[in-house]
């Protein structure tokens, strides 16, 4: 068994951080006493987990056991061959779902899987950053080519899913080689989630700058103190100066952790939707929507509206755009609110995770059609799951 004093020196070697990661991972286990370890890290729209060695395969998602592991972010472990196990770990950023790491091993005992999740949360961090600026790992985790105003896009956003001990949000957008306008973004502090959705006029490289130009306008407000109605100004005025002939609709929240008062601005958009008890409340957060972003003069003078809603633990808000709605199935119909609702509302009732509800839910949409969407399609999901107890 390794001891305590080489793992030390493992992770004190200055030298360790700029390994490529293929041998950082060889180091890294051996140092930790196991025997053979892959990683394999979710494609794009989270069908597969690409192992990052040619000497392994591609695995389904939907039919694996290392896609149970990814799904449920829950261990598994299962026998490999005729004389080994494999130990399946998640790899988590914080909340986000990185990918699966098999951990091989003629046995496994309480202080192997020990160092097995220790592994896995080490990685992490190298995968995180890292893959910033590692074209190897983009490479790898796409299965065709991205278009212009997608590439531009995707540049801007946030990981798919944050989270704390009071809140997770988390996102997926469609289709994701071809998206055009649609964005979204979602920040924490330690006071409040902040998180958005944007669906900019058009599908084309212009939408795509609206967008970026509007989530970089966002972030610049937030991060400087603006309050809601002062943000959506900024936003307005930075569309109006910089793209006067765009405009983009969008919901803009901020969501107080400790008390669950949920703020939101909505801009031209579809209405936000509150799940709670396994329920869509009905009209909950329905409000007379303000004039897209970029448009001002149609304001009149009036100030953006900022509207209130007391959320209860456990509740979930959906915010999205049209094209979830309007997707249509394999008969032609379309997909709807109340399906997309009563979707959400089963998978909350299964207990299933919020970033694997969304994952299955744009899937079934996608899956669904006999052709591409017609729209982007995007989905938030929020939800406030403040600690019980005493702190």
């Amino acid at each position: 068994m390794v001891s305590d004093e080489q793992l030390r020196e493992f992770l004190a070697d200055p030298v360790n951080s700029t390994l490529e990661l293929s041998t950082a991972v060889a180091r890294c286990t051996k140092a930790l006493g196991l025997q053979h370890a892959v990683v394999y890290l979710a494609d794009l729209q989270q069908r597969s987990l690409v192992p990052l060695t040619d000497v392994a395969s591609t695995l389904p998602i939907d039919d694996s056991l290392a896609g149970w592991t990814y799904r449920t972010q829950s261990l598994r472990v299962e026998e490999s061959g005729t004389d080994g196990i494999t130990a399946w770990f998640p790899l988590l950023d914080g909340a986000e779902r990185l990918g699966v790491l098999a951990v091989h091993a003629r046995v496994l005992t309480a202080a192997s899987l020990t160092r097995g999740r220790a592994l896995g949360a080490l990685l992490s961090m190298m995968i995180t950053s890292k893959r910033a600026y590692k074209d190897s790992f983009v490479r790898r985790t796409r299965v065709e080519p991205m278009m212009l105003p997608a590439e531009l896009l995707r540049a801007f956003l946030p990981p798919r899913t944050i989270g704390n001990g009071h809140v997770i949000s988390t996102a997926v957008l469609e289709p994701a080689y071809e998206i055009g306008g649609d964005a979204f973004d979602h920040s924490l502090t330690d006071t409040t989630l902040h998180a958005t959705v944007l669906d900019a006029m058009g599908h084309n490289l212009a939408s795509g700058l609206t967008s970026a130009v509007s989530l970089a306008a966002c972030r610049n407000a937030r991060r400087t103190g603006a309050d809601l109605p002062e943000l959506v100004d900024i936003v307005d005025q930075a569309l109006a100066e910089w793209l006067p002939d765009q405009f983009c609709t969008g919901v803009l929240t901020q969501l107080d952790l400790a008390t669950g008062m949920l703020r939101w601005a909505n801009c031209g958009h579809p209405a936000p939707l509150l799940i709670r008890d396994q329920q869509l409340i009905v009209d909950a957060l329905e409000r007379e929507p303000d004039p897209p972003m970029g448009l001002p003069f149609l304001l009149a003078g009036r100030p953006r509206q900022i509207h209130e809603c007391a959320l209860q633990p456990g509740d979930r808000v959906l915010l999205y755009t049209d094209g979830v709605t309007e997707a249509r199935t394999r008969d032609n119909s379309l997909f709807g609110l109340e399906r997309f609702a009563d979707y959400v509302i089963r998978a909350t009732a299964a207990g299933e995770l919020a970033s694997e509800t969304l994952r299955r839910l744009i899937h079934s949409i996608l899956d669904a059609k006999s052709s591409h969407l017609r729209d982007d399609a995007t989905i938030l999901l929020l939800e406030w799951q403040p600690p019980t107890g005493p702190a």
